[in-house]
């Protein structure tokens, strides 16, 4: 039996996926500090994995990580895009594919 070494933050059901599908795997509960870190590490991971692949699959897993980021830090996903609508009617987005190329001061 050969056994493979991961240490990162998964779903919730990849357990039982794991076990349903007749391997065994060892999970341990993470506490809120820990939790939080590992998360930052799983935004960079699908971050990674975006550029590389650019499959859309890539983008919501980096949306439900930011999700679960937000609620870790004490804010809803309502505030979360609550905060987003603000910022985009204030600031914009970026439909318009504006490049910046320079400011001069005077």
């Amino acid at each position: 039996m050969s056994t493979k070494i991961y240490n990162k933050l998964v779903r919730d059901k990849i357990p039982e996926i794991i076990e349903a599908d007749g391997k065994t795997c060892t999970t341990e509960f993470l506490s809120d500090e820990k939790y939080i870190e590992m998360l930052d590490e799983k935004l960079n991971e699908e971050l990674a994995e975006y550029q590389e692949s650019k499959d859309i699959e890539e983008l919501v897993d980096m949306l439900e990580v930011m999700y679960a980021i937000a609620t870790a830090r004490g804010y809803s996903q309502e505030q979360f895009e609550a905060i987003r609508k603000q910022k985009a009617d204030k600031r914009g987005g970026f439909e318009k594919k504006i490049l910046l190329l320079e400011v001069k001061c005077p």
